[in-house]
C-alpha cells in the first residue's frame, strides 16, 4: 500500500464536542457547518478561500470584516472530507493512501479546488497520486474500488470506477511469468516457498474484498476478452461465495427472527443470485460440490426459484461426477426433525434423471448412460446407506428417494441390502408395516449369494422377505443341480394335485396386477423337472439331516441356535409345498407361545403352497402372495 504526505505544519486542529477550531491567534471569522459539525476557520488570513473556487462564490457578496456563515451539507465525504481540504489549505501534514482518496478527491471536486483556481492546488495533487501510486500497484486499485461504493455517483462520474478496473482487470490478464507485485494467496497446504511460479488463480482472493456489484463488473470484464479459461472464473466465484455466504455445511444454520439476520439474509441472496447469474456455461468452469453448495445455501436463504431452478439444472448436468461428501447437507428447514438434506439429493437426482431419460429411450443400448446411472445408483445407495443411521430419518423420505431410481441404475440390491439393515438396526421400533414397506424395494433375485445369505439369518426382516429369500436361495439351488436320467420316475411321482394348481395359476392369473414377473413362463415339462429335482434333493438332504442329529447328540447347543440349525436344514431339504413350515419355525423360534401367530401361519398354508408352485411358473409373485 503507497501513501502520499501532503504539507509541513503540524496539526493544530482540534475538536470539541461538535466543533472543530484551528488554534490561532486570529479569530475565525469563518464557519462552515457540514452535517452535524462546525467548523471554525479563517477566510483571508490562511489560502482557504483562494484556493477553493466554491468558497470564493459564496463569500463574494460579503466584506471582509464581515463573519460569514456558510452550510456545506452535501460536500461529498461528509466532515472528514471537507476537514482534509482544509488542512491542506492550511499546510498541515496529511496523509493519502487508497484509503481516503476518493472523498478527498470529490470533496476537491466539489470546492473547485483546481488548477484554474490556484497553481499546484489539491486537485492536481491528488490526480498525480492516483495515476503514479494508486493505479500502477495491485491491492491500491481494489482498495480505491471499495472505497467508490460510499460515493458512486461521484466516483463513476469523475472516471475513478472504470480506472480503477480496467487496472485491475490489466493485471489480471498480465502473464503469471511477469506478475511481481504482492498478492494474496491463502489456500489450504500452498506454501509460497515451497512453489516458485505463480497461481493462475492469483487473482481472486483479492478481488474477493469487493462488493458484488464491483466484483460482477470486474469478472464481466475479464470474461469479455476469452483470455482465461471458464475453470479460472469458477474459481473466483468459488473463491467469492466462501468469503461472503454462510456456510451450510458444517451444522444446520440458526433461525434466528431478528431485523439485523434478516437484512444480512436479504444482501446474502442478492450475492447468491449474481454469483449463479456468472458461472460460464461450460460444464467443466464449476464443480459439482461447488453447485450442491449453492443449492444448500439457496435453501437456508429462500432464493428464488428461478436461482433454485438454474441451480439444479446446473448440478444435474453434472451429478455422475458427485462423491458421497458433495451430497451430504445437513437439513435447512427448521420443521425437519431428521439431520440431512435428503430433499436436496432427491430434487437434484430429479433433475439429472429428467436429462439422462432425455438423451436416449433405450438406455441399455449406450454404453455411456448405462455406465453413468450405475454410477448414481451407487452413490444414492451409499447416501441412503449413511443417512439411515439418523434416529430421526422418516421411512417415506427413505423409500421415496431409493425408488426414484429407475431399476436398471441398480446391478444389483447388496447396497440397498446394506442400507435396509442398517436402518431396521438403528430404529428397533419401527412398525411391522414400515418393515414391509421399506423391504418391498428389495429384489431377491438381485442379492449375491453372500447378502442372501445374511438375510437367512437376519431376524429384523419381515417374514414375507425371509421366505422370498428362501426361495430364491432354493431356486438357485435348484437350477445348479444336474438333472440325472433316472430321476424322471421320481418326476413322474410329484402330487398331480400341485401339477394341477400350478397349470391353474398360471392360466388364471397371466397377467397378475402389480406384479412383476421374475421368474421366467415355463412349460409342463419344465414344472415337472423342478419337482423331481427339488424332491430328490429333500430325501437326500433328509437322510443327512438324520445323521447329523446322530452325530451331535452327545453335544450342548444353544436352544435358539439348534431351532435355526434344524430350520435351515428343513428348508434345505424341503420342497415349494413345505417352504412355508419352514417360515413358520422361523417365526416360532421367536415367539413359540404366541398361539394366535401359530393360528395364523396355519390358515394361511394352503393358500401359501398354491401360491409357490405358482409362483415356480412365474405367474406369482411371492411378495403378493404371502399372507400378512
Amino acid at each position: 500500500m503507497k501513501f502520499m504526505k501532503i504539507g509541513r505544519k503540524p496539526d493544530t486542529f482540534y475538536t470539541e464536542e461538535a466543533t472543530r477550531t484551528v488554534i490561532s491567534d486570529i479569530p475565525s471569522d469563518l464557519t462552515i457547518r457540514v452535517n452535524n459539525v462546525c467548523f471554525l476557520l479563517h477566510k483571508l488570513q490562511v489560502p482557504l478561500v483562494p484556493k477553493c473556487g466554491l468558497l470564493q462564490r459564496l463569500c463574494s457578496d460579503s466584506d471582509d470584516s464581515d463573519i460569514v456563515t456558510i452550510d456545506l451539507h452535501d460536500v461529498p465525504g461528509g466532515e472528514d472530507a471537507f476537514e482534509l481540504c482544509a488542512k491542506f489549505c492550511y499546510g498541515i501534514t496529511i496523509n493519502l493512501s487508497a484509503h481516503n482518496f476518493v472523498p478527498a478527491f470529490c470533496a476537491a471536486k466539489f470546492l473547485r479546488m483546481t488548477e484554474s483556481i490556484e497553481k499546484g492546488n489539491f486537485v492536481l495533487k491528488l490526480e498525480a497520486f492516483f495515476n503514479s501510486c494508486i493505479l500502477e500497484g495491485w491491492k491500491d486499485p481494489i482498495v480505491t474500488l471499495q472505497t467508490t461504493i460510499k460515493l458512486p455517483e461521484w466516483s463513476e462520474n469523475l472516471g475513478i470506477v472504470r480506472r480503477c478496473i480496467d487496472s485491475i482487470v490489466e493485471k489480471i490478464l498480465t502473464p503469471t511469468a511477469k506478475v511481481s507485485w504482492s498478492y494474496t494467496y491463502t489456500r489450504p497446504g500452498y506454501n509460497k516457498k515451497q512453489h516458485q511460479s505463480v497461481p493462475k488463480d492469483w487473482w481472486t482472493e483479492d478481488i474477493s474484498d469487493l462488493d458484488i456489484d464491483l466484483f460482477r463488473c470486474i469478472i464481466t470484464a475479464v470474461r469479455s476478452t476469452y483470455i482465461p479459461p471458464p475453470q479460472l472464473i469458477g474459481e473466483a466465484l468459488h473463491v467469492y461465495a466462501c468469503r461472503w455466504l454462510p456456510d451450510t455445511t458444517k451444522s444446520r444454520p440458526s433461525h434466528s427472527s431478528g431485523s439485523q439476520t434478516e437484512g444480512s439474509k436479504e444482501k446474502s441472496r442478492r450475492i447468491l443470485e449474481s454469483i449463479v447469474s456468472m458461472i460460464p456455461a461450460d460444464r467443466s468452469s464449476v464443480s459439482i460440490g461447488f453447485l450442491l453448495k449453492l443449492l444448500s445455501i439457496a435453501n437456508y436463504l429462500g432464493a428464488s426459484p428461478v436461482t433454485k431452478t438454474e441451480l439444479m439444472r446446473k448440478a444435474g448436468l453434472q451429478f455422475e461426477e458427485a462423491t458421497l461428501n458433495d451430497i451430504l447437507f445437513p437439513s435447512q428447514l427448521p420443521t425437519d426433525q431428521h439431520n440431512y438434506d435428503i430433499d436436496l439429493v432427491a430434487a437434484v437426482l430429479e433433475s439429472y434423471l429428467v436429462l439422462w431419460r432425455r438423451q436416449s429411450p433405450v438406455p441399455a443400448e449406450n454404453g455411456h448412460l448405462l455406465r453413468s446411472i450405475r454410477k448414481i445408483g451407487k452413490l444414492i445407495d451409499s447416501y441412503l446407506q449413511f443417512v439411515a443411521r439418523d434416529v430421526n430419518m422418516p421411512i417415506p423420505k427413505l423409500v421415496s428417494l431409493a425408488e426414484a431410481l429407475p431399476d436398471v441404475a441398480r446391478e444389483d440390491h447388496d447396497g440397498l441390502y446394506k442400507a435396509i439393515n442398517i436402518y431396521l438396526k438403528e430404529h428397533p421400533d419401527v412398525s411391522k408395516a414400515e418393515k414391509k414397506r421399506l423391504c418391498r424395494m428389495l429384489d431377491c433375485q438381485k442379492l449375491s449369494p453372500e447378502v442372501r445369505a445374511h438375510a437367512v439369518k437376519n431376524e429384523r426382516l419381515p417374514l414375507r422377505t425371509v421366505v422370498q429369500v428362501l426361495f430364491f436361495e432354493q431356486e438357485s439351488g435348484s437350477r445348479a443341480t444336474t438333472h440325472k436320467p433316472e430321476l424322471a420316475t421320481r418326476a413322474r411321482q410329484a402330487p398331480p394335485e400341485a401339477e394341477a394348481e400350478a397349470k391353474q395359476e398360471c392360466n388364471n392369473k397371466p397377467q397378475h396386477q402389480g406384479i412383476k414377473s421374475r421368474v421366467p413362463e415355463t412349460s409342463e415339462r419344465d414344472v415337472q423337472k423342478r419337482l423331481e429335482a427339488m424332491m430328490v434333493r429333500g430325501e437326500s438332504e433328509k437322510g443327512k439331516e438324520r445323521r447329523r442329529e446322530a452325530n451331535s447328540g452327545s453335544k450342548v447347543m444353544d436352544p435358539k441356535q439348534e431351532r435355526r440349525d434344524i430350520a435351515m436344514a428343513r428348508y434345505q431339504s424341503s420342497s415349494p409345498s413345505q417352504l412355508w413350515f419352514l417360515a413358520t419355525d422361523h417365526v416360532h423360534g421367536q415367539s413359540s407361545n404366541n398361539k394366535a401367530l401359530s393360528q395364523q401361519l396355519s390358515s394361511a398354508n394352503s393358500e401359501f403352497n398354491l401360491a409357490m408352485v405358482g409362483l415356480m411358473n412365474g405367474a406369482v409373485d411371492v411378495t403378493k402372495s404371502l399372507p400378512e
